[in-house]
């Protein structure tokens, strides 16, 4: 029922952010990342989105970038793919959600720059086999009611030593189920880190921002419910993180091929 919920909400959510959100101040929905408060150089525009911006730009120097074709699956408002874009200089930057109005949003707001937006869904990616570089998806999979599908069409539409930059969060059975799909898709581990620890600290750090905005956006009625949504310190989401009920976890995965060399011998 609690997840049936949060589905309805996260819907809605979609929704009032496109009708109420005239300047565009929520532009990335990721819990953020911080460590030892550490902070990136950043554009003064950048500065109240640090944290989440932070998240990206950990994900996004998990490989070279540069010069590369890259995918974001679950870009959201856009403000992930456009920080990369703008920081890190792919050759092409493609977006893509399932959300009709987050997507002609996007469009909108990033017209100026190189990147183009689609409506689309993870499980059935309507790209080219061998297609992309790298692509990312960040705090997105858990929503998937197949991540194995995802997954599958990840490394169909990469190119041969691809890589899928991944971070989300789950429990200890989702993160299990997880790591088991990766295998069973042929992905190469590149790199494996648990980030909670800083993604708390990221949220601690941004729930003065985090509440001014549900308190801004949000009647009343539904601010509780958003602060929950946005893992606000206190609420039950973010103790979950607190208590490592949920674990954040960031990966760098690689298009594996096995090659059979053995020759049969007559």
């Amino acid at each position: 029922m609690k997840e049936k919920l949060k589905n309805i909400f996260f819907k809605f959510w979609y929704w009032y952010v496109s009708v109420v959100d005239k300047n565009a101040e929520v532009i990335f929905m990721n819990y953020g990342y911080s460590k030892d408060n550490q902070k990136i150089e950043l554009d003064e525009k950048d500065e109240k989105n640090r944290y989440s911006i932070q998240l990206y730009h950990l994900v996004a120097t998990g490989v070279e970038i540069k010069g590369k074709d890259i995918l974001e699956v679950g870009c959201g408002r856009g403000g992930g793919l456009s920080y990369i874009n703008r920081t890190f200089a792919p050759n092409s930057a493609i977006g893509i959600d399932l959300n009709k109005k987050a997507i002609k949003f996007c469009n909108k707001k990033y017209s100026s720059e190189k990147i183009k937006f689609f409506q689309a869904d993870a499980q059935k990616l309507n790209f080219e086999d061998n297609a992309f570089d790298v692509v990312i998806n960040i705090e997105s999979s858990h929503r998937y009611s197949r991540v194995d599908l995802f997954l599958s069409e990840v490394y169909r539409i990469l190119k041969p030593g691809g890589v899928l930059l991944f971070a989300d969060f789950g429990n200890q059975y989702d993160l299990r189920k997880l790591n088991r799909q990766f295998k069973n898709r042929n992905f190469k581990r590149l790199k494996n880190e648990i980030i909670t620890e800083n993604a708390v600290e990221a949220l601690k750090l941004s729930t003065p921002n985090r509440e001014e905005l549900v308190r801004k956006l949000l009647p009343k009625f539904f601010q509780n419910l958003g602060g929950n949504f946005a893992a606000i310190e206190g609420t039950t989401t973010f103790n979950k993180f607190l208590t490592r009920e949920f674990e954040y976890v960031f990966y760098v995965l690689s298009k594996y091929f096995f090659i059979n060399l053995t020759q049969k011998r007559y």
